[in-house]
């Protein structure tokens, strides 16, 4: 497939457009999952945030995203000639080995469209879905290094032209962006600023006639550092707000290399994703005109939130696409590999890990679609706490199943020969990039405890102002709720949305989720805005959060699957009720340390085992053959 596949693949998505409007109301809704619609619908509840009230906003979740025929045969009219150029033309093996993807391998991602996924038809790309562009995540996830690329080029390197810049901006930058004639990359961390993005030193001064702003610093672990002609860089500008007083807030700008004064470092050498190009990338008096700053000037962090915020979805469907193929190439080793006169297949410990990397794989690729067809409808949410969740399950999940399925081919899997090892170093960075997995779980906590905290202001003003009296009724009420209740949060029962298969796994849900609303509220009374210095609370509260939502998706798709009578739906049954089961009893377990006063919990004696070793900077504990002295 040459240059001319997209146009046959635009040609084929306008037919399904066409076909689209004979359909029925109600179908088109159902398609609305997958198309790009106007966010036109009414402003709808984010479902993760009414999780910490103890509630559970069905409507956002419940069926699970559909797609229409035509937009499969639309999707498909791409998929498969992407899947044949990634079988039959990229070697892995030497990427990895060289440390570089080949100029040739670059040439035919960019006529296969690649590079213009994201960007609108208007500007010349191809304007997917955040379905499809998930669904093409699986396939570019077989090899790490070109996925990265791409994923930096466009889910943040030209991200934020597509989310504040202005008409002239994207009618200049996005059409060559689409093509891949420029490759773009998101410049923000640096030496001394790394989660800490505000803490940059990167700096952008006015030029005396104020025609252009000139760049000074330099930005560390830039993915198409040395390949990119565009960078969305992020510095410190100076600002006089209401006051008077000189404040230094950050602003993004468009520079293009050909400004003058880029130099890049020499390439990374990395443990993983090692074909991939990163490097520090250096600005010395760069001149960038004032037209090409990013929204407004002083709303560089925000901008650059929002670009990182807005693509953590597709973690979920690259790691599913890389462990589905993981899975097959691993039962193949287990059915014929005999030890004992038995195959591995047949083993208990064996069938345990297999069972782990279906499972896992099910829930993440549940959670990322589920999130995705969210993304999709009209009268969106604020997706990013879903998006957050999905990065940390699936960046750790991988980890994890990588390395059972190396466990299980054994020696075979330490060797450079087979893929395993190189998957293995590829999947380690998943939890550090696009924000880290401490960061993030932080971000979770605290974006739901500020929703939570708004809509519980009323009885936390009465405990403040001693209205006891107020406070104590609220208090008595809910008690009396919550002992001994039947939780019935809707999922369930006659007029239940889950399948009767999956009802137990539901009842779960709805426990978890209306005790975890109680706790939410005991934590804000007891520490108030001094919860964000309790960070292994707030992480233990993540963690429950991460739980329900996948729980929340894997039953979401468990319950489509049997109602449509899609193939083996039996087995995403099981897949299903295991997990939940699973996480059922974590949040318990999790909630059980929260409700306990930190005195009671481990936490402090977690902290208190954790300060000998960074006040001595050793493992403080004597040798075990030590005679007492």
């Amino acid at each position: 497939m040459n240059g001319g596949g997209v146009l046959l693949l635009r040609a084929a998505r306008a037919g399904s457009r066409r076909a689209l409007g004979a359909l029925p109301e109600r179908r088109l809704a159902a398609v609305g999952s997958l198309r790009r619609l106007l966010r036109t619908g009414p402003p709808c509840r984010a479902y993760a945030k009414e999780l910490f009230l103890g509630k559970i906003e069905k409507k956002e979740v419940f069926p699970y995203p559909e797609v229409s025929l035509d937009e499969l045969k639309d999707m498909q009219q791409f998929v498969v000639p992407v899947e044949k150029f990634f079988n039959e033309e990229v070697d892995s093996k030497k990427i990895d080995h060289d440390g570089v993807i080949p100029e040739e391998i670059l040439t035919r991602l960019k006529q296969l469209g690649l590079f213009g996924m994201l960007i609108p038809e208007e500007y010349g790309g191809l304007g997917l879905s955040h379905i499809m562009y998930a669904r093409l995540g699986e396939i570019l996830s077989q090899d790490g290094a070109i996925a990265v690329t791409l994923a930096a080029h466009q889910a943040i390197g030209l991200k934020g032209i597509l989310l504040a810049g202005t008409e002239e901006q994207k009618a200049k930058y996005l059409p060559k962006l689409a093509t891949g004639e420029y490759i773009a990359a998101f410049c923000l961390t640096e030496a001394t600023s790394g989660s800490d993005a505000a803490s940059i030193q990167t700096r952008a001064t006015l030029s005396e006639d104020k025609k252009f702003y000139i760049l000074n610093g330099s930005k560390i672990w830039i993915t198409n550092g040395s390949l990119a002609s565009i960078f969305t860089v992020f510095a410190k500008t100076e600002l006089f707000d209401s006051d008077g007083f000189k404040r230094d807030k950050i602003t993004a700008f468009i520079v293009e290399r050909n400004f003058g004064g880029i130099t890049n470092g020499k390439p990374e050498n990395k443990l993983g994703i090692r074909g991939s190009d990163t490097c520090e990338v250096r600005f010395e008096n760069t001149k960038v005109p004032i037209e090409n700053v990013i929204g407004e000037v002083g709303d560089g962090f925000k901008i650059a939130m929002n670009v990182l915020n807005s693509g953590r979805f597709t973690m979920g469907s690259l790691v599913a696409g890389m462990l589905k193929k993981l899975i097959g190439m691993t039962a193949e080793y287990a059915c014929t590999r005999k030890q004992f006169n038995r195959p591995l297949s047949e083993f208990g410990l064996i069938e345990e890990k297999f069972a782990l990397l279906a499972r896992k794989t099910y829930v993440m690729e549940s959670m990322a679609y589920l999130t995705a067809g969210m993304m999709d409808s009209p009268g969106v949410p604020d997706c990013s706490m879903e998006a957050a969740m999905v990065k940390v399950f699936s960046s750790e999940a991988s980890w994890i199943c990588v390395s059972e399925a190396l466990q299980i081919v054994g020696g075979l899997g330490y060797m450079k020969d087979y893929p395993y090892e190189r998957y293995l170093r590829d999947s380690r960075i998943l939890q550090i990039f696009e924000g880290t997995n401490e960061v993030l779980r932080m971000y979770i906590a605290l974006t739901g405890l500020q929703h939570a905290g708004k809509v519980l202001t009323k009885t936390l003003d009465d405990l403040r102002k001693g209205n006891v009296g107020n406070a104590m009724e609220h208090l008595s009420k809910k008690l009396r709720e919550s002992v001994r209740r039947k939780v019935d949060l809707g999922l369930t029962g006659k007029d239940g949305i889950v399948h009767p298969n999956v009802e137990e796994s539901a009842k779960r849900l709805e426990e978890n989720v209306y005790y975890f609303g109680k706790t939410v509220e005991v934590l804000l009374k007891r520490f108030g805005k001094t919860i964000l210095e309790e960070q292994m609370t707030m992480k233990r509260m993540a963690d429950i959060m991460i739980n329900m939502y996948a729980m929340t998706a894997v039953l979401s798709r468990s319950s489509r699957s049997i109602r449509i009578g899609l193939r083996n739906y039996d087995h995403e049954v099981l897949l299903t009720n295991i997990f939940c089961t699973e996480a059922y009893f974590q949040n318990l377990y999790n909630m059980a340390q929260l409700e306990k006063y930190s005195s009671e919990n481990l936490d402090e004696h977690i902290k208190k085992a954790a300060r000998l070793v960074l006040e001595t900077r050793s493992f403080p504990c004597a040798h075990p053959l030590q005679r007492l002295l």
